[in-house]
């Protein structure tokens, strides 16, 4: 079976590792986004599956935009391609050149969550269980009809790097399982005309905390954008990201209450200890247990405290950026 392979970032290089390594498959060429500058001196860094790929010998091929490659593409005479996100959308002519066509592997339970970040949206929404979908590649938005579907459930307190990760390993044997049935003549089947969902791309601007509302959501939306962008609010006016703000039961909730006083605003700090920082939300409290300020790297909430000395009754995300 002879394919392409379309990735860009570390979740693909564990589908293109079992590919490199299935007797039945000749990689032609690996396509993922070109080399982006990073850090301050803005200096070009190759992505995950460009390294991975150019330390098995294949080639690599970073067009700016797909179609800029499809003669080439063309010229390969493929089978079939594997796409695990590329990062980019495939138009028609380019579909055409993917042989019986191009399998791509999702990390979520198509029809829902379609789109560029499943596993963020689905531990915002509370979801129990998600898994992966593969489907053969047409024009919409993840609408291709289905080849495979694994059921996984959501571990208490997981977030989104470690799902990610566990979602990309499950996924890659069923995405050369799946290649290997669609070769053999299988036919994919049509999703569900109902319960799709909608995964856009998540943003800074998409996890600002609200601490007015419940716990149980602040602490889904901090674990869903961990480790980036990672949510964020604001504490004497500078911006305090939190990647670890579990909810405390309701009895150590009502206890923390009650010794602050009263029935303090949302974003009131109610306690400091060595375990971390406890914030009121509109119903119940969250620990925020690891932070980054303006400039510093990730940090116990503990040892952030201590340096900056906060103190009870201090309020977070009243700077007129967060409320």
């Amino acid at each position: 079976m002879r394919i392409a392979f379309l990735g860009t970032p570390e979740v693909a290089v564990p589908a293109l590792e079992a590919l490199v390594a299935a007797e039945d498959v000749e990689i032609a060429a690996v396509l993922c986004n070109p080399d982006r500058p990073r850090g301050r001196k803005g200096t070009p860094v190759p992505p995950p599956v460009k390294v991975a790929a150019e330390a098995h010998g294949l080639e690599v091929w970073q067009p700016t935009k797909p179609r800029e490659v499809l003669e080439e593409l063309r010229g390969l005479e493929l089978d079939a391609c594997a796409v695990v996100a590329y990062g980019a959308l495939l138009p028609k002519d380019v579909l055409a050149a993917g042989g019986r066509g191009f399998v791509n592997l999702h990390f979520s339970l198509l029809p829902r969550w379609r789109g560029a970040a499943p596993v963020q949206h689905a531990l915002r929404a509370g979801d129990e269980v998600t898994g992966i979908t593969t489907f053969v590649l047409d024009e919409g938005m993840d609408t291709g009809p289905v080849l495979r579907r694994v059921e996984v459930a959501v571990e208490p307190g997981e977030r989104t790097g470690s799902l990610l990760a566990r979602l990309a390993q499950l996924g890659a044997p069923v995405l050369l399982e799946s290649l290997r049935a669609l070769h053999a003549g299988e036919e994919p089947v049509p999703q569900p005309t109902t319960g799709a969902t909608l995964a856009p791309k998540i943003t800074p601007e998409d996890v600002v905390l609200d601490l007015a509302r419940p716990a149980v959501e602040v602490d889904r939306l901090v674990r869903s954008a961990d480790p980036a962008p990672g949510a964020h609010t604001t504490f004497r006016g500078a911006r305090l990201k939190v990647f670890d703000a579990p909810p405390l039961d309701r009895a150590a909730a009502a206890m923390a209450a009650e010794a602050a006083g009263g029935d303090p605003a949302p974003g009131t700090v109610l306690a400091v200890d060595r375990d971390g920082v406890v914030v009121t939300c509109g119903e119940g409290v969250v620990r925020l247990r690891e932070v980054q300020p303006a400039g510093k790297p990730r940090m116990a909430a503990a040892d952030f405290a201590n340096g900056a000395r906060i103190e009870v009754g201090e309020r977070l995300g009243v700077d007129g950026q967060d409320t």
